[in-house]
């Protein structure tokens, strides 16, 4: 009879793994079988037991626009001062909902999934990406639907590949910062449970610290007419959700406003400086993550 303590004798220590090891987002590529699994859980369950279903999708980013569109399009009159304000609007908003959804999602899916990381060992991190992806999956609707719209307006005659690109961009962006801080706060948010409150208030602030609601010219003005140095529009314009605004404006809007649309300053080199900060905030949500993980089952 062999014994079995032999057979392990034989394999190098190389090929086994430490116990409760995490190698950080490595690992996700390594366990992508139960990313996906829980990917699925994620759209499957969104709108279980809903009359609705998917259609919830819709509805609530087209109330949130028609809110932002009376009050401000109407009442306040930006429909006069920005040309096609409808698409303006809407393809800022979608670009919000997909950093607010995956972002809060991100940060609480340590919490959320507290009986499975109490009891069994897998990388956390998995949870923080299957949220941001899932997030992602329910952004497509809303593009899909801001897409029918502009094709109606006439968007695909003056559509170009740098469009295209500008697109694929700005989603990039926005979801590279968002795993980033959700992986930075999700940990924080195991013992503190504060840190859902501090991204409460910082989604508040997002829509209006981006040129969402109102164009970035309209910050221009103000900085000059309060007589502030130039640096600090180019601080604002570097904040990565700003960039994957305009991004989409340059994609969508742009296009159906014939090329009557003022491109930022270095909107090309803009995009490149916030894909780095986008990374930058990933690595440090990753290390203050892996910092903290090897608490979390007692934490929780």
């Amino acid at each position: 009879m062999t014994d079995t303590r032999d057979l392990f004798s034989a394999v190098p220590r190389s090929e086994f793994d430490t116990p409760g090891k995490s190698r950080g987002l490595i690992d996700v590529v390594r366990w992508r079988y139960l990313l996906r699994l829980l990917i699925r859980t994620g759209v499957t369950t969104r709108y279980r037991n809903s009359v609705l279903g998917w259609t919830w999708s819709y509805v609530r980013p087209a109330a949130q626009f028609l809110v932002f569109w009376i009050v401000l399009g109407l009442f306040l009159q930006l429909d006069r001062d920005i040309e096609n304000y409808a698409i303006y609007l809407f393809s800022g908003i979608v670009v919000i909902n997909l950093f607010s959804e995956a972002f809060k999602n991100a940060t609480t899916s340590i919490v959320g999934n507290a009986a499975l990381v109490r009891k069994v060992f897998l990388p956390r991190q998995l949870f923080a990406v299957s949220a941001v992806v899932v997030a992602f999956v329910h952004f497509l609707p809303q593009v899909g639907l801001l897409l029918v719209v502009c094709l109606v307006l006439g968007w695909i005659v003056n559509i170009s590949i740098l469009s295209v690109l500008a697109i694929f961009a700005g989603v990039v962006i926005v979801m590279l910062f968002a795993l980033g801080l959700g992986l930075l706060f999700g940990a924080i948010n195991v013992r503190y449970r504060d840190a859902e409150n501090i991204v409460e208030l910082l989604l508040l602030l997002a829509t209006w610290a981006s040129p969402v609601l109102y164009s970035w010219t309209q910050v221009k003005e103000a900085i000059d007419m309060l007589g502030w140095p130039q640096w600090v529009l180019e601080l604002y314009m570097l904040n990565p959700i700003t960039q994957g605004v305009e991004l989409f404006h340059f994609a969508f809007w742009r296009p159906a406003t014939a090329g009557a649309f003022e491109v930022p300053p270095g909107l090309a080199w803009n995009t490149l400086a916030t894909f780095l900060i986008a990374v930058v905030t990933l690595l440090l949500g990753q290390l203050v993550f892996r910092r903290l993980e090897g608490r979390f089952a007692q934490d929780l």
